[in-house]
């Protein structure tokens, strides 16, 4: 990890297992992602993602459905909590709903998700599936800005996936997770390394990875 650059502070919004929440703590304690996650908001107290934050020493805070009632209330909530943390960027890790104008605002381009297929096709919570159903011979990873509609902003960074014949769609989802887990600790990267300008709706990466 660089001694002079600073690590960038993250705030993970889940929703679920936290695969991609513990591969980024896990390139974090490796020395090779210059960040810290300061906080782990989660859509759902049960979300397995929270026990993998605890057991890295990590603050987190779950919000119950009621509060997501009323969905601006709510990320009002989340957005004060991750000002307060002083976070740089927030990382979407299998989070499950929207965010709206609060942290949208208040974190412009700095709201990062991460979605199972190569946007902008098969976008929506069932892309892996959806994917497979279709037939694609290839599909892939995509981690782009988010902004108020869904699965869409601008796209930071993609990794393409071949589909072999041979598979099913489980076998399909095994291997995007693998590129999930891989592409979001490398671009979260990039971004700590200052690389990343958005111009218009586009993302430039400078300089371009691989240069």
């Amino acid at each position: 990890m660089s001694q002079e650059r600073k690590p960038i502070r993250l705030g993970v919004l889940i929703s679920g297992s936290g695969t991609n929440l513990q591969a980024i703590i896990d390139r974090i304690a490796a020395g090779t992602l210059d960040a810290e996650v300061a906080i782990v908001i989660s859509s759902r107290p049960s979300a397995y993602g929270l026990k993998r934050a605890e057991a890295a020493g990590i603050q987190t805070m779950s919000l119950s459905k009621e509060v997501y009632a009323d969905p601006i209330t709510a990320d009002e909530v989340i957005a004060s909590t991750l000002v307060r943390e002083k976070v740089d960027y927030v990382i979407m890790a299998g989070y499950m709903r929207m965010v709206h104008a609060p942290i949208l605002r208040t974190f412009q381009n700095r709201v990062v998700n991460l979605h199972p297929a190569l946007l902008p096709s098969f976008k929506g919570a069932h892309a892996i599936q959806d994917a497979f159903d279709y037939g694609v011979k290839v599909t892939g990873v995509t981690v782009h800005f988010a902004d108020d509609k869904y699965d869409c902003g601008p796209i930071i960074a993609q990794r393409a996936l071949p589909v072999q014949e041979d598979w099913d769609v489980d076998t399909l989802e095994a291997h995007i997770h693998e590129i999930e887990h891989e592409l979001y600790p490398d671009t979260i990267q990039l971004l700590a390394e200052g690389r990343v300008h958005v111009e218009g709706n586009k993302v430039v990466v400078d300089p371009p990875v691989g240069a």
